[in-house]
Protein backbone atom coordinates (compact mmCIF):
# COMPACT_ATOMS: atom_id res chain seq x y z
CA UNK A 1 0.00 0.00 0.00
CA UNK A 2 2.96 2.38 0.21
CA UNK A 3 3.68 2.64 -2.99
CA UNK A 4 -0.17 3.26 -3.97
CA UNK A 5 0.21 6.08 -1.32
CA UNK A 6 3.19 7.54 -2.57
CA UNK A 7 2.29 7.33 -6.64
CA UNK A 8 -1.01 8.61 -5.78
CA UNK A 9 0.37 11.54 -3.62
CA UNK A 10 3.30 12.22 -6.56
CA UNK A 11 0.03 12.42 -9.27
CA UNK A 12 -1.75 14.95 -6.61
CA UNK A 13 1.77 17.17 -6.30
CA UNK A 14 2.01 17.46 -9.89
CA UNK A 15 -1.40 19.11 -10.18
CA UNK A 16 -1.64 21.46 -6.72
CA UNK A 17 2.08 22.95 -5.78
CA UNK A 18 -0.25 23.39 -2.30
CA UNK A 19 0.36 19.89 -1.24
CA UNK A 20 3.06 18.69 0.60
CA UNK A 21 4.57 15.23 1.83
CA UNK A 22 5.25 15.41 5.22
CA UNK A 23 7.93 13.07 7.20
CA UNK A 24 9.08 12.08 10.88
CA UNK A 25 12.35 10.16 9.51
CA UNK A 26 10.44 7.30 8.46
CA UNK A 27 13.66 6.89 5.43
CA UNK A 28 12.14 4.50 2.95
CA UNK A 29 12.78 4.42 -0.47
CA UNK A 30 9.20 5.68 -1.41
CA UNK A 31 9.86 9.20 0.17
CA UNK A 32 13.39 9.61 -1.92
CA UNK A 33 11.23 9.05 -4.76
CA UNK A 34 9.09 12.41 -4.13
CA UNK A 35 11.81 14.02 -2.79
CA UNK A 36 13.98 13.96 -6.24
CA UNK A 37 10.84 14.40 -8.08
CA UNK A 38 9.11 17.75 -5.62
CA UNK A 39 11.75 18.81 -4.02
CA UNK A 40 10.06 22.07 -2.67
CA UNK A 41 6.87 19.81 -1.34
CA UNK A 42 8.84 17.77 1.31
CA UNK A 43 9.90 17.96 4.57
CA UNK A 44 11.65 15.20 7.42
CA UNK A 45 11.41 16.39 10.80
CA UNK A 46 13.35 13.76 11.90
CA UNK A 47 11.85 11.89 15.01
CA UNK A 48 9.81 14.69 16.53
CA UNK A 49 6.06 13.30 15.77
CA UNK A 50 4.19 16.02 17.66
CA UNK A 51 6.36 18.76 16.11
CA UNK A 52 5.47 17.62 12.88
CA UNK A 53 1.83 17.42 13.55
CA UNK A 54 2.41 21.24 15.00
CA UNK A 55 3.72 22.31 12.03
CA UNK A 56 1.26 20.44 9.85
CA UNK A 57 -2.00 22.45 11.38
CA UNK A 58 0.07 25.80 10.74
CA UNK A 59 0.62 25.19 6.98
CA UNK A 60 -3.01 24.34 6.70
CA UNK A 61 -3.59 27.86 8.15
CA UNK A 62 -2.01 29.11 4.90
CA UNK A 63 -3.24 27.34 2.44
CA UNK A 64 -0.76 24.18 2.38
CA UNK A 65 -2.54 20.53 2.21
CA UNK A 66 -0.12 18.84 4.35
CA UNK A 67 0.39 14.97 3.95
CA UNK A 68 1.48 13.89 7.16
CA UNK A 69 3.19 10.32 6.97
CA UNK A 70 4.85 7.82 9.58
CA UNK A 71 4.06 4.91 11.51
CA UNK A 72 0.60 4.71 12.80
CA UNK A 73 1.43 3.80 16.31
CA UNK A 74 3.39 7.08 16.63
CA UNK A 75 0.52 9.29 15.35
CA UNK A 76 -2.06 7.81 16.75
CA UNK A 77 -0.79 7.91 20.73
CA UNK A 78 2.71 9.60 20.21
CA UNK A 79 0.58 12.81 18.71
CA UNK A 80 -2.80 12.65 20.01
CA UNK A 81 -2.96 16.04 21.68
CA UNK A 82 -1.74 17.37 18.60
CA UNK A 83 -4.56 15.63 16.23
CA UNK A 84 -7.27 16.82 18.33
CA UNK A 85 -6.20 20.25 19.73
CA UNK A 86 -4.26 21.85 16.75
CA UNK A 87 -5.78 19.90 14.11
CA UNK A 88 -9.64 18.53 14.51
CA UNK A 89 -10.37 21.10 16.77
CA UNK A 90 -9.67 24.12 14.49
CA UNK A 91 -11.07 21.68 11.34
CA UNK A 92 -7.92 21.94 9.25
CA UNK A 93 -7.06 20.60 6.24
CA UNK A 94 -4.83 18.13 7.12
CA UNK A 95 -4.50 14.60 6.17
CA UNK A 96 -2.52 12.05 8.63
CA UNK A 97 -1.17 8.58 6.88
CA UNK A 98 -1.05 6.75 9.39
CA UNK A 99 1.42 3.57 7.79
CA UNK A 100 1.07 0.09 9.26
CA UNK A 101 -2.31 -0.93 10.23
CA UNK A 102 -2.86 -3.32 12.95
CA UNK A 103 0.08 -5.83 13.03
CA UNK A 104 1.94 -4.92 10.13
CA UNK A 105 4.57 -3.79 11.68
CA UNK A 106 4.72 -7.57 13.25
CA UNK A 107 8.58 -8.14 13.91
CA UNK A 108 8.92 -5.34 16.37
CA UNK A 109 6.27 -5.72 18.69
CA UNK A 110 3.37 -4.33 20.34
CA UNK A 111 5.18 -0.89 20.50
CA UNK A 112 4.54 -0.42 16.91
CA UNK A 113 0.93 -1.98 16.14
CA UNK A 114 -1.47 -0.18 15.27
CA UNK A 115 -4.62 -2.04 17.19
CA UNK A 116 -5.89 0.81 18.85
CA UNK A 117 -6.33 3.85 16.22
CA UNK A 118 -9.64 3.61 15.20
CA UNK A 119 -10.69 3.11 18.98
CA UNK A 120 -9.03 6.36 19.65
CA UNK A 121 -9.12 8.83 17.04
CA UNK A 122 -12.97 7.88 16.07
CA UNK A 123 -14.32 9.74 19.48
CA UNK A 124 -12.76 13.10 18.30
CA UNK A 125 -15.11 15.49 16.14
CA UNK A 126 -14.53 16.89 12.47
CA UNK A 127 -11.86 14.07 11.74
CA UNK A 128 -12.26 11.35 8.66
CA UNK A 129 -10.94 8.04 9.36
CA UNK A 130 -10.28 5.69 5.87
CA UNK A 131 -8.66 2.03 6.63
CA UNK A 132 -8.75 0.87 2.59
CA UNK A 133 -7.70 -3.11 2.59
CA UNK A 134 -6.22 -2.67 -0.78
CA UNK A 135 -3.47 -1.10 -2.98
CA UNK A 136 -6.15 0.25 -5.08
CA UNK A 137 -8.29 1.47 -1.99
CA UNK A 138 -5.38 3.03 -0.43
CA UNK A 139 -4.63 5.16 -3.67
CA UNK A 140 -8.76 5.89 -3.90
CA UNK A 141 -8.33 6.63 0.10
CA UNK A 142 -5.72 9.55 -1.07
CA UNK A 143 -7.67 11.34 -3.35
CA UNK A 144 -10.52 11.13 -1.11
CA UNK A 145 -8.73 12.36 1.29
CA UNK A 146 -7.42 15.54 -0.80
CA UNK A 147 -10.80 16.34 -1.67
CA UNK A 148 -12.43 16.34 1.35
CA UNK A 149 -11.69 19.88 2.98
CA UNK A 150 -11.09 18.81 6.88
CA UNK A 151 -8.88 16.58 8.67
CA UNK A 152 -8.23 12.85 7.17
CA UNK A 153 -6.53 10.03 8.97
CA UNK A 154 -5.63 6.85 6.94
CA UNK A 155 -4.44 3.78 8.00
CA UNK A 156 -2.93 1.63 5.76
CA UNK A 157 -0.83 -1.44 5.55
CA UNK A 158 2.55 -2.12 4.20
CA UNK A 159 2.82 -5.63 3.41
CA UNK A 160 2.28 -6.36 -0.03
CA UNK A 161 -1.61 -6.52 0.59
CA UNK A 162 -3.41 -8.34 -2.09
CA UNK A 163 -5.72 -6.73 -4.71
CA UNK A 164 -9.27 -7.28 -4.61
CA UNK A 165 -10.43 -4.31 -6.94
CA UNK A 166 -10.29 -3.92 -10.61
CA UNK A 167 -10.02 -0.59 -12.51
CA UNK A 168 -13.41 0.32 -12.87
CA UNK A 169 -14.06 -0.09 -8.77
CA UNK A 170 -14.82 3.53 -7.76
CA UNK A 171 -14.55 3.67 -3.69
CA UNK A 172 -17.18 5.86 -2.78
CA UNK A 173 -16.42 7.28 0.75
CA UNK A 174 -19.09 6.37 3.64
CA UNK A 175 -20.53 3.44 1.73
CA UNK A 176 -19.50 -0.14 2.19
CA UNK A 177 -18.28 -2.56 -0.58
CA UNK A 178 -20.29 -5.84 -0.61
CA UNK A 179 -17.78 -8.48 -2.23
CA UNK A 180 -19.80 -11.67 -1.34
CA UNK A 181 -23.51 -12.24 -0.86
CA UNK A 182 -26.10 -14.53 -1.12
CA UNK A 183 -25.57 -15.60 2.75
CA UNK A 184 -27.55 -15.52 5.89
CA UNK A 185 -24.35 -14.61 7.96
CA UNK A 186 -22.41 -11.73 7.09
CA UNK A 187 -18.43 -10.57 8.18
CA UNK A 188 -17.92 -7.07 8.22
CA UNK A 189 -14.19 -6.24 7.73
CA UNK A 190 -11.62 -3.46 7.63
CA UNK A 191 -8.17 -2.91 6.11
CA UNK A 192 -6.08 -5.39 4.59
CA UNK A 193 -7.14 -8.20 6.86
CA UNK A 194 -9.86 -8.26 4.25
CA UNK A 195 -7.40 -10.95 2.73
CA UNK A 196 -7.79 -13.73 5.46
CA UNK A 197 -11.39 -12.87 5.69
CA UNK A 198 -12.09 -13.56 1.66
CA UNK A 199 -9.66 -16.65 2.02
CA UNK A 200 -12.08 -18.11 5.24
CA UNK A 201 -14.79 -17.40 3.60
CA UNK A 202 -14.07 -19.20 0.51
CA UNK A 203 -13.19 -22.38 3.09
CA UNK A 204 -16.49 -22.38 4.61
CA UNK A 205 -17.98 -22.18 0.95
CA UNK A 206 -16.39 -25.50 0.59
CA UNK A 207 -18.19 -26.38 3.44
CA UNK A 208 -21.59 -25.52 2.32
CA UNK A 209 -21.61 -22.11 4.46
CA UNK A 210 -22.28 -19.26 2.06
CA UNK A 211 -21.18 -15.99 3.73
CA UNK A 212 -21.52 -12.09 2.97
CA UNK A 213 -18.46 -10.28 3.12
CA UNK A 214 -18.53 -6.48 3.36
CA UNK A 215 -15.50 -4.67 3.44
CA UNK A 216 -15.79 -1.52 5.91
CA UNK A 217 -13.19 1.52 4.06
CA UNK A 218 -14.80 4.29 5.84
CA UNK A 219 -14.89 3.95 9.65
CA UNK A 220 -15.99 7.59 10.04
CA UNK A 221 -18.73 8.62 8.52
CA UNK A 222 -20.01 5.03 9.16
CA UNK A 223 -22.35 3.28 6.64
CA UNK A 224 -24.95 2.95 9.55
CA UNK A 225 -27.45 2.24 6.75
CA UNK A 226 -25.92 -0.77 5.38
CA UNK A 227 -25.41 -2.40 8.42
CA UNK A 228 -29.38 -1.98 8.85
CA UNK A 229 -29.60 -3.50 5.61
CA UNK A 230 -27.58 -6.14 6.00
CA UNK A 231 -29.14 -7.25 9.51
CA UNK A 232 -32.74 -7.73 7.50
CA UNK A 233 -31.09 -10.21 5.48
CA UNK A 234 -28.55 -11.78 8.02
CA UNK A 235 -29.03 -14.34 11.05
CA UNK A 236 -25.81 -13.33 12.72
CA UNK A 237 -22.96 -10.72 12.43
CA UNK A 238 -19.31 -11.57 12.73
CA UNK A 239 -16.37 -8.23 12.88
CA UNK A 240 -13.19 -8.95 11.67
CA UNK A 241 -10.41 -6.34 12.82
CA UNK A 242 -6.92 -6.46 13.26
CA UNK A 243 -7.57 -4.33 16.15
CA UNK A 244 -8.84 -4.28 19.29
CA UNK A 245 -12.42 -5.45 19.59
CA UNK A 246 -12.62 -2.54 22.45
CA UNK A 247 -13.46 0.52 20.14
CA UNK A 248 -13.04 -0.64 16.59
CA UNK A 249 -14.98 -2.10 14.38
CA UNK A 250 -16.89 -4.38 16.28
CA UNK A 251 -18.06 -1.54 18.53
CA UNK A 252 -19.10 0.84 15.84
CA UNK A 253 -21.41 -2.24 14.43
CA UNK A 254 -22.82 -2.66 18.49
CA UNK A 255 -23.33 1.01 18.94
CA UNK A 256 -25.21 0.60 15.59
CA UNK A 257 -27.30 -2.16 16.28
CA UNK A 258 -28.03 -0.83 19.86
CA UNK A 259 -28.96 2.67 18.49
CA UNK A 260 -31.90 1.07 16.18
CA UNK A 261 -33.24 -1.25 18.85
CA UNK A 262 -31.94 -4.77 16.73
CA UNK A 263 -31.63 -7.77 18.58
CA UNK A 264 -28.84 -9.52 16.09
CA UNK A 265 -25.96 -11.34 17.78
CA UNK A 266 -22.27 -9.99 16.88
CA UNK A 267 -19.48 -12.06 17.20
CA UNK A 268 -16.03 -9.68 17.43
CA UNK A 269 -12.74 -11.50 15.95
CA UNK A 270 -10.05 -9.12 17.52
CA UNK A 271 -7.35 -8.79 19.79
CA UNK A 272 -9.80 -9.54 22.72
CA UNK A 273 -8.58 -6.57 25.14
CA UNK A 274 -5.24 -7.58 24.81
CA UNK A 275 -1.77 -6.73 23.45
CA UNK A 276 -0.90 -8.98 20.31
CA UNK A 277 1.27 -12.02 21.37
CA UNK A 278 4.59 -13.38 19.41
CA UNK A 279 7.33 -11.69 16.95
CA UNK A 280 8.07 -12.08 13.18
CA UNK A 281 6.33 -12.43 9.95
CA UNK A 282 2.63 -10.67 9.59
CA UNK A 283 1.38 -13.76 8.58
CA UNK A 284 2.66 -15.58 11.66
CA UNK A 285 1.81 -12.77 14.40
CA UNK A 286 -1.87 -13.24 12.81
CA UNK A 287 -2.27 -16.94 13.29
CA UNK A 288 -0.30 -16.33 16.91
CA UNK A 289 -3.38 -14.27 17.49
CA UNK A 290 -6.06 -16.24 16.31
CA UNK A 291 -6.54 -13.55 12.86
CA UNK A 292 -5.57 -15.83 10.42
CA UNK A 293 -8.02 -17.20 7.35
CA UNK A 294 -8.08 -20.94 9.45
CA UNK A 295 -9.22 -19.38 12.78
CA UNK A 296 -11.80 -16.84 11.09
CA UNK A 297 -13.08 -19.69 9.53
CA UNK A 298 -13.26 -21.95 12.37
CA UNK A 299 -14.88 -18.74 14.56
CA UNK A 300 -17.53 -18.94 12.12
CA UNK A 301 -18.26 -22.61 11.32
CA UNK A 302 -20.20 -24.31 13.32
CA UNK A 303 -17.83 -27.50 12.45
CA UNK A 304 -14.81 -25.90 13.50
CA UNK A 305 -13.52 -28.05 10.81
CA UNK A 306 -11.61 -25.70 9.20
CA UNK A 307 -7.77 -26.37 7.89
Amino acid sequence: MQSAYIGKLMEIAQRDANVFHILADSGTGYDEMFRRNFPGQIYNFGISEENMVAAAAGMATVGKIPFVFTAGAFLAYRSLEFIRDDICFQDLNVKIIGMGSGLSWSSLGPTHHTTEDVAVLRAIPNLMILSPATPLQAAMSVEAAYAHKGPVYIRIGMNHEKEFYDEKYQMQVGKNDILRDGGDVTLFVTGSILEEADAAAEALLQEGIRVNVVNVHTVKPFDTENVLEMAKQSKMFFSIEEHNINGGLGSLIAETLTDHGIGMKLHRIGLQDVFAAGYGTHKSVRTANGLDAESICNRVSPANKCQ
